[in-house]
């Protein structure tokens, strides 16, 4: 993958992952708590994809991308375990909600969600600009 290939690819995945936040935001102030957790891990999630994507890594499972999010991100100290513990966390709630039965997630479970999205959303980007890592 050329470098302008990879530039491409970490703004596309940033495009998205400011989508989904926004995205996110919208069905929370409507009152739609699980699809706005939903949205608030994809977006985390396709942030990490833009960091994959700056080492040239991939994958297609969810547990693959946070996984390899821990071991080139987190384990190598340029992001604190505190973003880890909110993808973790994000991406389990966002399937509870999505697969279990009468699954209930409270507004403010919701608001807290959103809110380390946001945050981890900051920290990925200003870490991709300061590293130069495109």
């Amino acid at each position: 993958m050329t470098t302008a290939n990879v530039k491409a690819l970490v703004t596309y995945r940033l495009e998205q992952a400011d989508e989904s936040l926004e995205a996110a935001s919208i069905l929370l102030d409507q009152g739609l708590i699980r699809p706005s957790v939903n949205r608030a891990y994809y977006a985390m999630f396709y942030a990490v994809l833009a960091l994959l994507a700056t080492k040239r890594k991939e994958t297609s499972k969810h547990s693959g991308a946070i996984s390899l999010f821990d071991r080139e991100f987190v384990k190598t100290g340029i992001f604190p375990k505190d973003l880890s513990r909110w993808l973790h966390g994000a991406f389990d709630l966002r399937q509870r909600t999505d697969y279990e039965t009468q699954m209930q997630v409270s507004e403010e479970e919701s608001v807290r969600i959103l809110k380390e999205a946001r945050e981890f959303i900051s920290e990925v980007k200003a870490k991709i600009i300061e590293h130069e890592l495109v």
